[in-house]
């Protein structure tokens, strides 16, 4: 190991790093010229050199190393030797690259094929675009039209297009968080780390303010634009490691229940008000929700329940369709003809907040529930529901809160008792000004209980009963000021738009080692680093929201008849998807 020359005594000053340098160099030549070593070339552990030449000027006397050189040493030779037999999730270095499994050679292939098969397409619909082009006729002046329709083609052409571009994004993933290929980092949390982009992000979302096209309560732009900056936030403390903050922990949480809150008003708004039960309508919001997260599974051999938040979602879609679907069927229509629907549209939510609190207490039933086959094979995580019963236990009641909250305000529009009009408070002056004070109070209440809380178990036991409070205080103090409720920010709602997207894609192109670390593409640069890792993350993701919008239109048809056998062809593709699964877990064994 090198010396610091400065500091050595007058009795070592013949030590130089010329020398040290030279009489290793001579070490290695004569020991890998050894008859013994005449097969394998002896290894140099060459990463001691470079810690002792960043530590040797903290040495008391310039020849001994300090012991944070030793400690350093240790940690990188126990990785060197523990990563590739324990694979920790966050130690990335000296693991062997992971063998393809079998589903994701089936999965490449598949990709392959397709981009091969789009090339193909794509050649052959322009050279007969190209030979039926429309053309005047020289002696009649009329046009000469197509043979052949070209719509299929195009279909299929369109379904290539788009398993082309995926593929090559699935390659993206799979190169970035499976195949060694791009190194890591560990996250370190400091408050400026995270207060400050948060900043940043809040001035952008100011400047680009624009009127709404309606005025009413959580209208479209308005909820797009709350996803969209409640999704930035959650990136930032997901990549500046804010989860060992309490306070801010407690913060996302909630917004991470306004997630949710949203689910239980936008689903029951639809059904309440179209009464639109229909499969098509389940299927389009099933395939919408679950295409990304289906196909990360396949390629980059993660079970559903790593991507927690979807199964959770989707849960809740089907519990609240169960709930207002199953007999008697009550949507807007029926109630306005009788107002005692209304009485039992309240005694079906009733049942609802019944099952969930009976649930909610009772960890065995709720786990023999999602045990049974096929749901285990969804809501597993390293071989039981655990992990999936703390998600949902976390967040229980507040899709409930989001149905009965769309139920008050849409009965309170049909009575006229609000006013949505443009710059109109949404209530009369006296009681505005009264919710106002109320919700700003409450606000800031549930943010000084967060801010104090000093265990994450006691905390996260409150936050189902009490996260509703901030979520309609947020609610009431953006929409009861007319002039507030008539602006949202463009900036905000476009990534509103892709935040399902962000969410998941930041698993493995943004973040890496599943969520634990940070991806490096340039090395010794940080800030560079997170600049160009978020713009192909970002456009990733908005790629995917056009993928999956327009595989939605193919795969999920409005025609019964066609949807029926489709639903076919995808239950034989998921059986085939575990009878792959099952022959691999065997081999494994």
């Amino acid at each position: 190991d090198p010396v610091y020359e400065d500091m050595l005594s007058e009795s070592r000053k013949m030590i130089t790093n010329e020398k040290i340098d030279a009489y290793n160099e001579a070490a290695v030549r004569i020991l890998n010229s050894s008859s013994r070593n005449s097969k394998a070339r002896v290894k140099v552990f060459s990463v001691s050199k470079l810690i002792a030449q960043e530590t040797i000027m903290k040495s008391a006397d310039g020849l001994h190393l300090p012991e944070s050189s030793r400690d350093t040493n240790a940690m990188i030779l126990m990785n060197v030797y523990c990563n590739k037999i324990m694979k920790p999730i966050d130690g990335s270095c000296c693991q062997p690259q992971p063998p393809l499994t079998l589903i994701q050679k089936i999965a490449f292939c598949f990709f392959t094929l397709s981009i091969i098969g789009y090339l193909i397409i794509s050649l052959i619909h322009r050279n007969n675009y190209r030979k039926n082009k429309l053309c005047a006729d020289l002696e009649s002046g009329e046009e000469k039209k197509p043979a052949i329709s070209t719509s299929d083609v195009s279909t299929l052409e369109m379904l290539l297009h788009s398993f082309c571009k995926l593929g090559l994004i699935m390659t993206y993933f799979y190169l970035c968080d499976r195949a060694n290929l791009f190194m890591k980092e560990n996250k370190f949390y400091t408050h400026s780390s995270f207060f400050i982009p948060i900043v940043y992000i809040l001035v952008l979302g100011v400047f680009y303010t624009e009127n709404t096209k309606e005025t009413k309560v959580l209208n479209r732009e308005q909820t797009d634009e709350w996803k969209g900056w409640m999704q930035l936030v959650i990136l930032i403390y997901h990549i500046s490691g804010a989860s060992t903050f309490l306070p801010v922990y407690m913060h996302i949480r909630v917004l991470v229940a306004a997630y949710l809150f949203q689910t239980g008003y936008g689903h029951f708004s639809y059904f309440w008000i179209k009464g639109d039960f229909g499969v098509y309508r389940v299927c389009q919001v099933l395939f919408r929700l679950n295409f990304l997260v289906v196909v990360l599974c396949i390629v980059m051999d993660r079970p559903y329940q790593f991507y927690y938040f979807v199964p959770l979602v989707t849960v809740w879609f089907m519990i609240i369709y169960a709930t207002l679907a199953i007999w008697p069927q009550i949507i807007q229509k029926k109630a306005n003809g009788n107002c005692l629907w209304h009485f039992g549209l309240l005694l079906k939510l009733t049942c609802l907040l019944t099952c969930i609190y009976f649930l909610s207490y009772s960890q065995g039933t709720f786990e023999k529930i999602f045990s049974f086959w096929p749901l285990s094979k969804c809501f597993e995580l390293n071989g039981n529901v655990y992990e999936w019963w703390f998600r949902w236990k976390l967040d229980r009641y507040v899709v409930f809160h989001g149905m009965l909250f769309a139920f008050i305000y849409l009965a309170l529009q049909k009575h006229q008792m609000i006013s949505e009009g443009k710059g109109d408070p949404l209530f009369s002056n006296r009681v505005s000004n009264v919710l106002l004070f109320i919700s700003i109070v409450s606000f800031l209440t549930y943010s000084i209980w967060a801010s104090s809380c000093k265990n994450k178990t006691e905390c996260n036991e409150l936050h189902p009963s009490v996260s509703v409070v901030q979520i309609l205080a947020f609610i009431l103090i953006r929409n009861i000021p007319g002039y507030v409720r008539s602006v949202y920010s463009s900036f905000f709602a476009w990534f509103g738009k892709i935040s399902l997207e962000l969410f998941i894609c930041q698993y493995h192109i943004w973040l890496a080692a599943d969520t634990k670390g940070i991806l490096v593409l340039i090395p010794g640069y940080p800030m560079f680093n997170v600049l160009v890792s978020t713009f192909i993350f970002v456009c990733v993701a908005h790629e995917i929201s056009q993928i999956t919008n327009d595989l939605a239109q193919i795969v999920v048809p409005k025609d019964n008849s066609t949807l029926l056998k489709r639903l076919l062809c995808i239950a034989g593709f998921f059986s085939g998807l575990h009878l792959f699964s099952a022959v691999q877990d065997q081999s494994r064994h």
